[in-house]
């Protein structure tokens, strides 16, 4: 069977137009009966979008028509569904975010009763029962009810995770993006300790990730530089993934936030396996930085869930991507922004983030090249030859990338050198064949 609505991250679309109240009802609906529980328990919560509360409504609506019990949260970041399935024994949960996309567009993916995002094999059942209308008539009509006390569960579960990080004294700037982190990303904070100012904690239903958070940072990294503050963090939407700004302003990927925690763990006997995934954008430097310490790297294709999943397989705890998705299975079953950031400042054990010596970048170059059909990049010989000339001209001091992109007429150059000149040079060269034979 072809998936026709879920994504790599659930079903998302623009709210009203594809993501219809009708099919947040279905989804509920189906979503509940694939269960098999005799009553599922399902816990929905939503970000800050306008279109939040329709789609709760109606997924909520969903549930109980399948005999299910809905419980309401409220706007709380993703990360904390698998805290509260674990906590109360959910049968599912439903996030109802579109994550870092702008505020017209909205989502709903879907948490097992296990706390990991649905199988591949569970979203299309879904689809299926859809298709098929094959819910079925419920045994009888579920509730639907608030979960109160849900905020205070979540700061709770990481204020025991972090109960020995002492931020007394540390100057921390947020930005939590106008989504839905901004009220309990503030609160943990001050609790450590920390001496906390935020912007963009004002969310007004259209003004999510609107020139803020994690894919706007240069806005919190002016705001860090004139206001001295240590260090700044920048949240996305749905608060599953976080970046960083050290005291001079300058911005600090996943890939550095990833080597930080990496080194820490290991220091701490808490890195199980000794091993850590990443995915194949993750910088150089890390990967000679991991060799290095001998910690043990998977490489996966990009996407949290395919380092979910190479964690899963490997037995191992700690994986992320240079977006800031920073997955620490010891305590999450997702990424968590938040503990990411307490994670970070945890491992630099007081010193400050522009001290930060875990590795050592290369320059990056990562040029978008339209081309006719990406399927043709399999065929292009005379692009293969130079990517394989570029990567002798690099081998132990750097690395090359041309792969296609998944959802657009784009071939994806990256190169990785030990010069800023000499990356932009061989970028350059490998840009200029794809122009000619793709282009």
């Amino acid at each position: 069977m072809t998936r026709k609505l879920f994504g790599t991250d659930g079903v998302r679309g623009v709210a009203g137009t594809f993501l219809t109240a009708e099919l947040a009802l279905a989804l509920g609906r189906a979503a509940t009966a694939s269960t098999r529980a005799e009553r599922p328990q399902v816990l929905i919560i939503r970000d800050t979008r306008e279109s939040g509360e329709m789609l709760q409504a109606a997924l909520a609506a969903g549930v109980s028509a399948a005999g299910g019990d809905a419980l309401l949260a409220g706007v709380l970041p993703t990360p904390a569904a698998p805290l509260l399935i674990r906590r109360y024994g959910f049968h599912l949960a439903a996030v109802i975010s579109a994550s870092h996309n702008p505020y017209q567009d909205n989502g709903i993916k879907f948490f097992a009763g296990d706390g990991y995002k649905l199988s591949d094999e569970s979203e299309l059942e879904i689809e299926r029962m859809l298709d098929a209308d094959e819910a079925g008539p419920a045994p009888a009509i579920g509730r639907i009810r608030e979960l109160r006390g849900a905020p205070e569960d979540y700061l709770r579960e990481l204020h025991v995770r972090f109960r020995e990080l002492d931020l007394e004294g540390v100057d921390v700037l947020l930005d939590c993006a106008n989504g839905a982190t901004y009220q309990v990303a503030p609160e943990i904070f001050r609790r450590l300790g920390a001496s906390v100012s935020v912007i963009a904690d004002a969310p007004d239903g259209r003004n999510i990730n609107a020139g803020c958070g994690s894919t706007h940072i240069d806005a919190l990294a002016e705001r860090v530089r004139a206001g001295s503050h240590a260090v700044g963090f920048a949240f996305d939407g749905d608060g599953d993934r976080v970046l960083a700004v050290d005291r001079l302003g300058v911005v600090v990927d996943g890939d550095e936030l990833m080597a930080l925690a990496t080194l820490h763990l290991r220091e701490h006997g808490r890195l199980h396996g000794d091993g850590v995934a990443v995915t194949v954008m993750t910088n150089y430097g890390f990967h000679s930085a991991m060799a290095q310490a001998g910690v043990a790297v998977a490489i996966t294709s990009v996407g949290d869930r395919y380092v979910l999943e190479e964690l899963r397989a490997r037995g191992w705890t700690l994986g992320g991507e240079q977006s800031g998705h920073i997955i620490d299975m010891a305590f999450n079953r997702t990424g968590d922004g938040i503990a990411s950031a307490l994670l970070t400042l945890e491992a630099l054990g007081g010193r400050e983030l522009s001290e930060r010596d875990a590795m050592s970048r290369l320059p990056q170059r990562l040029v978008n090249v339209p081309v006719r059909d990406r399927d043709a990049l399999e065929h292009a010989q005379e692009l293969d030859a130079a990517v394989r000339a570029a990567e002798q001209e690099l081998v132990g001091r750097g690395r090359v990338l041309v792969r296609s992109s998944g959802t657009e007429p784009l071939v994806r150059v990256m190169v990785e050198a030990p010069t800023e000149a000499e990356a932009d040079d061989i970028c350059g060269r490998l840009v200029a064949v794809v122009e000619h034979e793709l282009g």
